[in-house]
C-alpha cells in the first residue's frame, strides 16, 4: 500500500462481526456449558445486543443437514432477514453456497431484503468443504479448485445482476440471458451493490478474492499467517486494479483475570466432544488437504484448533480486555479491517466486551492515528 493507503486504513475504525449462533450447539464441539441458543427469540435479543455494543455485522452460518454435533440449523438466507428487520442498523451476512443456489435468484432474494432492511443486507460465498450436503442433496460435488472457479462465477453473476440491466454472462457453471433484476438493491453511499464477503484460505481462494471479492475472510490465524495471506490477497487485487478488505475469525474469551480466561479454554478443550470433533476433521478433509500445496482451510489444523470449527483459537483473543483489546490493534496494523467473533456464552459475553474491550480497542486506535500523522511514524508501525 502507499502511505496515504496506509494512513486511511490506520484512520478507519476496526469493524466487529459476530457469528450468529443459528446452528445448534455453540461455536466449539465441546460438553462444556454454552449459554447460547440456536432459537430466533435468544438470537434477536443478541442481535439488538449486539448493535448496541460496537458490532457493526453478523454472519448467519450456512449448514443443510445435521453432523458433527451440529444437529439443527436455521436456514442463512431466511434468519438473516428476520434480524435485519429486528434491528436498526446491523448489518446481516448471509452464508451461501454456489451449487445450491443459482446467483441470479439468490441476487433477488438478497436485493429484497436490502429493500425491507434500508440497505443492510450483505452476503458471504461459501466455495463448499462438506461433500456430504452435496452428496445427500443429489448435487454433483466438484474438486476443489473447480469449487473456486464456480464461485468466482457465482460472484460475477451476482454483481451484474445488480448493477446491470439485461445483464449477460455465459460462463462453464451459470449463463445470464438478458436478466433484468428490479428493483437493484438499495443504493447507497460507498456501496455499489450489497457486499460480497467470501470464505478460504487456499492459494485458489487468494487469488479469487484478488479477482472478485469485496472482503476475505480468514480462519483463525496468528500474525504472520494473516500478514502472508493479505500479501498474496493484496498482489491479486493489485493486478486487477482492485482493493479488498480483511476479516479475520477469532474466538475471544476476555476475562478479569488471564488466569481465568486460560482455564476457560483448557475447560473446553479438555470437555471437548471427540467423536464430533473427528468426525469435523474427517468432513474438512475436502478442504485445504485436499489441495496441491497443501495450504487451504484447516490443512494443518491440531485437534484443539478443530474443537472451534473455524480456528478462532489461534487467533489468540484470549485474556484480560486489556490484552485482547492491545492484539486487536496489532491485527488492525498488519491490515486486518474487521473482527469475526464466537464466544462461549454470547449474551453476557457481547455485552462484556462492548463494556471492556471495545474502548480500550478505540483509545488504542485515536493513538494508532496520532502517531500516524507522518510518514516515518506510518513506517514504524508495520
Amino acid at each position: 500500500m502507499s502511505t496515504a493507503d496506509e494512513i486511511s486504513a490506520v484512520a478507519e475504525p476496526l469493524k466487529f462481526a459476530y457469528w450468529v449462533p443459528n446452528v445448534s450447539g455453540g461455536l466449539v464441539v465441546s460438553k462444556i456449558e454454552q449459554r447460547t441458543d440456536w432459537s430466533y427469540e435468544y438470537n434477536r435479543k443478541l442481535a439488538v445486543l449486539a448493535e448496541n455494543n460496537g458490532f457493526e455485522y453478523a454472519l448467519s452460518q450456512v449448514r443443510y443437514m445435521a453432523s458433527y454435533g451440529a444437529a439443527y440449523q436455521q436456514e442463512s438466507t431466511s434468519f438473516s432477514l428476520a434480524l435485519l428487520l429486528a434491528t436498526e442498523r446491523l448489518k446481516v451476512i448471509a452464508a451461501v453456497h454456489p451449487g445450491l443456489w443459482h446467483p441470479a435468484v439468490l441476487a433477488k432474494l438478497i436485493a429484497t431484503a436490502d429493500h425491507l432492511s434500508g440497505g443492510r443486507a450483505a452476503v458471504n460465498v461459501v466455495s463448499g468443504w462438506f461433500k456430504g450436503e452435496f452428496t445427500a442433496l443429489g448435487e454433483p460435488w466438484l474438486e476443489h479448485d473447480e469449487r473456486y472457479r464456480r464461485s468466482e462465477e457465482f460472484i460475477r453473476v451476482l454483481r451484474k445482476s445488480w448493477t446491470e440491466d439485461e445483464a449477460q454472462f455465459a460462463g462453464d457453471f451459470y449463463r445470464l440471458r438478458g436478466y433484468d433484476l428490479k428493483p437493484k438493491p438499495v443504493a447507497v453511499e460507498g456501496r455499489p451493490h450489497p457486499e460480497i464477503f467470501q470464505g478460504g484460505n487456499s492459494t485458489a481462494a487468494r487469488a479469487m478474492a484478488g479477482r472478485v471479492s469485496d472482503w476475505y475472510f480468514s480462519n483463525g490465524k496468528d500474525f504472520d499467517g494473516i500478514t502472508e495471506q493479505i500479501t498474496e490477497v493484496r498482489a491479486s487485487a493489485a493486478e486487477h486494479g482492485r482493493s479488498v478488505r480483511f476479516g479475520l475469525n477469532g474466538f475471544l474469551i476476555a476475562r478479569d483475570t488471564e488466569a481465568e480466561a486460560r482455564e476457560t479454554l483448557r475447560e473446553i478443550v479438555a470437555q471437548a466432544d471427540p467423536e464430533a470433533v473427528e468426525g469435523f476433521r474427517g468432513a474438512v478433509a475436502q478442504a485445504g488437504g485436499s489441495t496441491s500445496d497443501k495450504r487451504g482451510m484447516w490443512a494443518d489444523s491440531t485437534f484443539e484448533d478443530l474443537v472451534q470449527y473455524n480456528d478462532g483459537f489461534r487467533s489468540k483473543l484470549i485474556g484480560t480486555p486489556e490484552q485482547i483489546a492491545h492484539r486487536i490493534v496489532e491485527y488492525k496494523k498488519r491490515g486486518v479491517n474487521l473482527l469475526l467473533l464466537g464466544f462461549l456464552h454470547y449474551h453476557e459475553e457481547v455485552e462484556y466486551f462492548g463494556k471492556h474491550v471495545l474502548p480500550i480497542v478505540r483509545q488504542l486506535e485515536a493513538e494508532l492515528l496520532s502517531g500516524a500523522s507522518t510518514p516515518e511514524s506510518v513506517g514504524a508501525a508495520r
